[in-house]
Order: C-alpha cells, then sequence, then structure tokens
C-alpha cells in the first residue's frame, strides 16, 4: 500500500513540473516576441481574397498573441462606397486599410483620413512609399494573360496586351475584369490607355469582350469557353499550386501592369478602436521579412528588396518589375471617374 501510494505521490509531482515547465516556456516565448505586450482589437478593411485572409490570420495569432485582429473583406468598390458612407459620420469602422493600388491612398492622403508613421523597415522596400509614412506598399500584383494548353496553344494566341485587343480570330472568347468593382483593373485601365489611347478599349468591344470576376473567367478557361483572359497572376498560381492546374500565364512582351497594394493607418480620432500602437506593429510587421513570407505564400510577390522567392511557379520578382508597364497613379486617382466613364461607354454599354 505505503508503495503504491508512493508512486501516486511521484507521479503527481511529475505532472505539476511538467506544468509549471510548459507555463515557464509559454512565459519565455512571450517574453522574447516584443509583439505579446500589443493588445486590444484592430479591424482591417482588405481587398485580398478570403483564404488569402485566412492564411494571413493564422499567422497573425502567433505573432500578436494578445491582439484580437478582425478582417473585414471586399473589392476596391466595396470598401470605397463603404468607407464614403462612414465618413459622414466623420469616424471610419476600421483602423487600418489594404487596398488595392496607390491611387486611393493618394486621396485618403489628400482628405487628411490616414496617421503617418516611419516604419523601421521602409528602408528595405523595393518599391516608392510615402516618404511621410501615409502609406507603404504591402504586396506586389500583376495583372497578366492567361490561357488553357489543353484547349489552346500558346502560339495562336495574343502574346502582348496590344495582340490582346486586335486578334479578330479571339472574338467572343476573351474577358477582362471589371474597373468597377476592381481597383487592380483600374490601375490596368489606366496603364493601357497612357500606353494605347482609348482606342483600345474600343477594339476590346469589337471583339465583343466579357467583363467578368476572375474565377469566372478561370473556370471558362477550364471548360474552353475562353481562349485567353486578362486576370491577376495570382488566380492562376493559385490554381496550378492548389489544384494541380494546367492553365497558364502569359507575361505579356509588351509589359506586365505591376500594382503595389497598400497599407495604410486611419488616424486616431477617427479610426474604430483608437489602437495606434497596434496598427504601427502590424504595419512593421507586414513589410518585414516575416510579413512578406506569409504574402508570397498567398501567390503574391514581396515588395522587399532582394526577396528570397516568388510565389508558386510565377516569373521572378525583379525580372517582373524591370518589365512593369509605367502606371500614374496621381492621374489615376484624379482620372478616375472619367477612366470608369469611358470604360463603361466603350465596353459596358456596348455589349
Amino acid at each position: 500500500m505505503k508503495k503504491k501510494f508512493f508512486w501516486l505521490v511521484l507521479s503527481l509531482m511529475a505532472l505539476v513540473l511538467v506544468a509549471c515547465g510548459g507555463e515557464k516556456k509559454e512565459e519565455a516565448t512571450e517574453a522574447t516576441n516584443p509583439n505579446s505586450e500589443i493588445s486590444g482589437k484592430i479591424v482591417i478593411y482588405t481587398s485580398m481574397y478570403e483564404d488569402i485572409i485566412d492564411n494571413v490570420k493564422e499567422k497573425l495569432e502567433k505573432e500578436f498573441p494578445n491582439l484580437e485582429v478582425e478582417f473585414f473583406q471586399g473589392g476596391t468598390g466595396t470598401l470605397q462606397s463603404k468607407i464614403i458612407a462612414e465618413l459622414q459620420a466623420n469616424k471610419l469602422g476600421c483602423d487600418m486599410l489594404m487596398v488595392a493600388e496607390p491611387s486611393y491612398s493618394l486621396e485618403l492622403k489628400e482628405k487628411g483620413i490616414l496617421h503617418p508613421y516611419l516604419s523601421k523597415n521602409a528602408e528595405n522596400l523595393a518599391l516608392d512609399y510615402d516618404k511621410e509614412g501615409y502609406w507603404y506598399p504591402v504586396r506586389l500584383l500583376n495583372m497578366v494573360l492567361a490561357y488553357n494548353p489543353d484547349k489552346y496553344k500558346k502560339e495562336d494566341l495574343a502574346l502582348t496586351f496590344e495582340d490582346f485587343a486586335k486578334r479578330e480570330d479571339l472574338a467572343g472568347k476573351i474577358s477582362i475584369p471589371d474597373p468597377l468593382k476592381s481597383g487592380t483593373a483600374l490601375a490596368a485601365v489606366s496603364a493601357l490607355v497612357d500606353k494605347y489611347g482609348e482606342e483600345y478599349f474600343q477594339n476590346l468591344a469589337k471583339l465583343k469582350v466579357v467583363v467578368e470576376s476572375g474565377s469566372v473567367a478561370v473556370t471558362k478557361l477550364e471548360t474552353g469557353e475562353a481562349a485567353e483572359i486578362m486576370i491577376l497572376e495570382e488566380s492562376i498560381l493559385k490554381k496550378r499550386e492548389e489544384e494541380n492546374s494546367t492553365l497558364e500565364v502569359i507575361y505579356p512582351e509588351d509589359g506586365i501592369i505591376s500594382i503595389p497594394s497598400t497599407i495604410m493607418t486611419v488616424k486616431e480620432d477617427m479610426s474604430a478602436n483608437k489602437n495606434i500602437k497596434a496598427a504601427e506593429a502590424l504595419t512593421d510587421w507586414f513589410l518585414s521579412p516575416a510579413g512578406q513570407e506569409a504574402i508570397v505564400a498567398g501567390w503574391m510577390h514581396s515588395v522587399l528588396k532582394n526577396p528570397e522567392k516568388a510565389p508558386y511557379d510565377a516569373k521572378a520578382t525583379d525580372e517582373i518589375l524591370k518589365a512593369a508597364m509605367p502606371i500614374n497613379w496621381e492621374k489615376t486617382y484624379k482620372d478616375r471617374e472619367e477612366l470608369r466613364k469611358m470604360f463603361e461607354k466603350f465596353i459596358t454599354k456596348a455589349n
């Protein structure tokens, strides 16, 4: 009996020691992670896809164990409408924004909505950012062309954006994204108008181009209903990695439309949770190698100098930047409504 009692006491002591050791290990981990001191709540409005948000949230929960981060996802058009409505009350429902392209950042800065923060990681960025710290690039998106090699031969398709709008043999078999809803699509319209003029979209209309979401366009590529589409690179890369798809990206020879998506912080008196300390810490993390690793895992390119790797099956980031088609972001902001009206006139109403 005494022997059994002895072993019972010994087992209990061992359990206590293991528990204490686990607690100490957790305490040590938190002590070595300065972001464990960041607490409260942050709401981020973003145009990132839901599955990418889920991946980022998982990493944020580990890096910021005491911070509640909530994302509201929507296309650029949806987010802009939401912000316009909220501004009437002089307060936004978010603390940070991660939007599709810089022109909207220029507008929000001009309206006095943003909080300036000079991130310690800014010097490592390969792309332009606001030198006063109002916005930074956080992910690089690329508008490209794509096709299905199981249905069409690459040599029978357009290898440039210019030819994409001229190939009569592709009439009724091509599609483009909607700039009325998508910020990256608007950026593409701006770049193509600057390079080829409004005639570019008149030509697309003659080819009976279809305007549709990326998911619908990809499905039509798979079935062969579409021969070639204009789409974000990440949509095809995701398919290739997750589903072993044979769909392929065509990097246009007349320039890739590279779009730096931005991260911003709402100034404190207009923010939802008035948690500037957390917003600044999140900005630093997103612009760090760890944060950019999460971005690349989501099939988007890093914004850092000399990134360790590109997204799955993608062209090297530095090669993309060398081949990037110029985009005038100030002009894109100022001419936004004119660009949308032009698109409606030649494409939406024509179809």
